[in-house]
């Protein structure tokens, strides 16, 4: 779980250009859970919670629901990423994303 965690931190880290401060940085994390959340300067965000499936079976899974979105420094436009991760994979939504 700590692993997801600092994945997590990381990816938003490495979202935020060299020049972005750090606006708001939240975290919890349980035994069994744990909610995130970030926002930079330059306009990045990050959110994402997730909790243990099946606890104590073979079956045990870490199910995440969260979002992310920056803004591309050319155009000024937003993009977000809506995403579910599960033991179903990763499945991400996005207007910017093409359907298939």
């Amino acid at each position: 779980m700590k692993f997801i965690i600092f994945f997590v931190m990381l990816f938003a880290a490495t979202l935020a250009r060299p020049d972005a401060q750090i606006l708001t940085l939240d975290s919890e994390v349980g035994p069994s859970s744990y909610r995130f959340a970030s926002e930079t300067s330059d306009g990045n965000k990050h959110t994402s919670e997730g909790h243990l499936e099946n606890v104590g079976t073979e079956h045990e899974s870490l199910a995440v629901r969260g979002s992310y979105s920056w803004v591309d420094e050319k155009t000024g436009e937003q993009f977000t990423v809506n995403y579910v991760a599960d033991e179903s994979g990763y499945h991400p939504s996005g207007a910017h994303l093409p359907v298939a």
